[in-house]
C-alpha cells in the first residue's frame, strides 16, 4: 500500500472531486440515518449530565476520545484497503453493548443504501452481499470514502466529526439549546478532533502490517450502559 493513499492530515488524496464527496458525506442531510440518533445525548440529558453548552462540550469531548477515536480508526482502516469483513468483526469486538451493535449495523445498512446509489462500486456491492443486515457504520463509511476516491485521513475526520456533531445537534432539540452555542461547542473541539483523526490514521497505517489489533479500542462504559437503558424506554425522541 503506497503511503500516498493516506494523503496527509489536512488534505484529500483524491483531488477536488474527492473533497466534494467529503462535503456530501459530512452533510447532515445525506440520507444515512444519523439524524435519528443522538449518540447517547438523549440518555445523558435525562440523567442530568447534559444541561447546557458547557456540559454538552464535556460530553462531546469524552465521546470524541473514546467512541469517536475507535470509529475513526475503523473508518481509516477501511479506506486504506483492509478487509472490511475483518474490520467488521473488529468493530463487533469493540462494541460490547448489544444496543450499540444493533445501532451501528442499522446505520451501516442505511449508509450503504445511500452510498451505492451515489458512488456505486464493486467493493460496496461485495460488502452489502456479505452483510445483508448491515456492517458496522464506521466500516461502511471508510469503504465509501475509498470508493469516492478520498483518503484514510478523510475517513478518520468524518468519523470523528460524526461522533460529536450528532450529540450537539440532538442537544439543540432536547434542551432547546441555542444552535449558535451548539455550533460553538463543535468549533472549540476542532483541535482535538484533528488530533483524534491523526491518531486514528496512524493506527490504520500500522494496521496494514500488524492487523486490526493495531486499531484503537477506547471504551466508554457509561455510554454502553445508558444505551442499553435507552433502548428499553417506551417513549423516546431518538432511536439511540
Amino acid at each position: 500500500m503506497s503511503v500516498s493513499v493516506f494523503g496527509d492530515a489536512t488534505t484529500s488524496a483524491g483531488g477536488p472531486a474527492a473533497r466534494a464527496a467529503l462535503l456530501v458525506l459530512a452533510d447532515g442531510r445525506f440520507p444515512a440515518g444519523g439524524h435519528a440518533h443522538s449518540g447517547g445525548a438523549e440518555a445523558a440529558v435525562k440523567a442530568g449530565r447534559i444541561r447546557d453548552a458547557g456540559t454538552l462540550e464535556e460530553f462531546c469531548r469524552g465521546r470524541l476520545h473514546t467512541a469517536g477515536l475507535t470509529a475513526a480508526g475503523l473508518a481509516a482502516a477501511a479506506a486504506a484497503g483492509l478487509d472490511p469483513l475483518v474490520l467488521d468483526e473488529a468493530a463487533d469486538a469493540r462494541t460490547p453493548a448489544p444496543a450499540l451493535r444493533a445501532t451501528a449495523r442499522r446505520l451501516g445498512r442505511q449508509m450503504m443504501r445511500a452510498a451505492r446509489a451515489t458512488w456505486p462500486g464493486p467493493e460496496l456491492d461485495a460488502l452489502a452481499a456479505a452483510r445483508p443486515r448491515g456492517a458496522h457504520q464506521p466500516v461502511v463509511l471508510g469503504l465509501v470514502v475509498r470508493t469516492a476516491g478520498a483518503s484514510p485521513p478523510d475517513a478518520a475526520h468524518i468519523a470523528a466529526y460524526e461522533s460529536v456533531s450528532g450529540p450537539a445537534t440532538a442537544a439543540v432539540r432536547l434542551l432547546s439549546l441555542n444552535p449558535f452555542d451548539a455550533t460553538a461547542v463543535l468549533a472549540r473541539l476542532v483541535p482535538e478532533l484533528d488530533q483524534v483523526a491523526a491518531r486514528a490514521t496512524a493506527a490504520a497505517r500500522r494496521a496494514l502490517d500488524e492487523g486490526p489489533d493495531a486499531l484503537p479500542a477506547a471504551s466508554a462504559p457509561l455510554l454502553d450502559i445508558t444505551a442499553e437503558a435507552h433502548a428499553a424506554w417506551p417513549v423516546r425522541l431518538f432511536a439511540s
